[in-house]
């Protein structure tokens, strides 16, 4: 059974940094692409970041979030990260990890498995 475990979430203020974490069990790891997708109440779920499984390098970025967040993982540990830095009140959400083999990998249709999700408030 796969499961995707986020955590880190919390409220912060604007300008503040949050590190959300994903621990996945039940499948082989390397072989995902990892993301992260986010939902604000009243508003459409959208694509925040991606990494490859192979190629750790590959990463993608919603343009949204470009040059503030950075997402890494640790294929030992079966870990992904997303690191959130000059955090906006507009980035508040419910953050979900997400694991597939699929792309495009902006598509939450490419994804196969959701985690429930972690919660992050940013204050102004």
């Amino acid at each position: 059974q796969v499961q995707l475990v986020e955590s880190g979430g919390g409220l912060v203020q604007a300008g503040g940094s949050l590190r959300l974490s994903c621990a996945a069990s039940g499948l082989t790891f390397s072989r995902y692409t990892m993301g992260w997708f986010r939902q604000a109440p009243g508003k459409e779920r959208e694509f925040v970041a991606a990494i490859s499984g192979s190629d750790t390098s590959a990463t993608y970025y919603a343009d949204s979030v470009k040059g503030r967040f950075t997402i890494s993982r640790d294929n030992a540990k079966n870990t992904v990260y997303l690191q959130m830095n000059s955090l906006k009140p507009e980035d508040t959400a419910v953050y979900s990890c997400v694991a597939g083999v699929f792309r495009p990998v902006v598509a939450a249709e490419s994804y196969t498995y959701w985690g429930q999700g972690t919660q992050v408030t940013v204050s102004s």
